[in-house]
This record gives C-alpha cells, structure tokens and sequence, in this order.
C-alpha cells in the first residue's frame, strides 16, 4: 500500500490520523462488516450541529443489488472506478429546522462526513468522496424528499492495488498535498496576510 508520509507533510505538528486519510480509487471487492459500517456511522452521529439538530441522513446501498440502483445516477467517469466498492452513502442533510431555513445544514453535514471518514482510516479502510453524479436523478431514482440537500456520494471499503484501476486512473492513485497553511488564513479581513 502507499506510502502516504511521503507524499504529505504537515507545516506544523498534527496526529498522523489527518495525513494518512485520502480518497483513494482503488477498491477490494471485499465486504465490509456490518459491525464496521455502522462504527463508522456512529463517528458521524458524534459530530457537532448548530442547535444539536444533527441535519445528516444517510442512505446506504451494501448489497449489489443496493448498488446497481445508484450506478444510473453516477457518471460513467465515477462508476469506472467505484463499482468495486462494497458501500456506497449518499449524503443528505435536512435544509429547515421548525419550518425556518438552517444555514449550517451543510457544513454540520460536512462535520459528519469528516468523522466518518477519519474513523473509517481508523478501521483500515478507505472513503472516496464524490459529486460527479446527477443530483436531480439520485433525488427522484431514491425518492429524497424536497426538503434534504443531496451533498455528496461516498464510496467505502478496503483499499485495492492501484494496477487495478483503469488505466487513467492509475497515475493518479496517489495522496495529494495543500496548499501552505498561511494561504488559507487572514489576519482582520479577507485578503490581509496572517501574522
């Protein structure tokens, strides 16, 4: 497997769980446990909300009869690669909260992928984010009611050997990098160089 050390280095000390997660394409046709999947999904339940409103829902596909219902709706780039993974999670996130609009529906929904992915590396597997899919036809193939933002798809199991991806994927098989902290943070207002 990857070396993932070498290709990311942090600019300032942080548990080795941040660096060793990425989104790998290569998947094992291999089952996940039950026991494990929902571990993972407990991390997620743990992550913060505004008002504890927990807006996340996830819908599940184990079985490959689960998942040949959601292949219609993913690009033929995306299912290339994810037809070997053994879980697919479309996540959801409840846009209102009694009848108001919730602002933070999506970034709590982002806080709940976070901490299903950083367990899922913790359980030795892998979790490949995606929005190359078509979002109308997940909603109506999947029946999602109006009212849930449909925020991305997410492939899960055991990483495979990159020689088993498509050709073009291959190359790409690798833990990317960031950006240099100080590019992303300002120091009063947007623009002004963090000191």
């Amino acid at each position: 497997m990857t070396d993932v050390k070498s290709y990311r280095k942090p600019d300032y000390a942080i548990d080795d769980v941040f660096i060793e997660r990425w989104s790998p394409r290569s998947f094992l046709e291999k089952e996940v446990p039950e026991e494990i999947l929902l571990t993972i999904l407990e991390a997620a339940r743990w992550a913060p909300s505004a008002f504890n409103e927990q807006p996340w829902r996830f819908i599940i596909a184990k079985t490959a009869e689960e998942r040949e219902k959601f292949y219609p709706f993913i690009s033929e780039n995306n299912l290339a690669w994810c037809k070997k993974a053994p879980v697919l999670t479309l996540i959801l996130s409840k846009k209102t909260r009694n009848g108001e609009p919730l602002r933070s529906h999506s970034f709590d929904a982002g806080a709940a992928w976070a901490h299903m992915a950083l367990q899922a590396n913790k359980c030795g597997l892998i979790t490949h984010p995606m929005t190359g899919f078509d979002f109308d036809k997940a909603r109506e193939m999947l029946e999602i009611p109006e009212e849930f933002a449909i925020e991305a798809l997410v492939a899960i199991g055991y990483q495979g050997e990159k020689e088993d991806l498509p050709e073009g994927f291959q190359e790409r098989e690798q833990p990317n990098g960031r950006r240099p902290i100080k590019e992303s943070i300002f120091s009063e207002k947007f623009g002004k160089e963090y000191k």
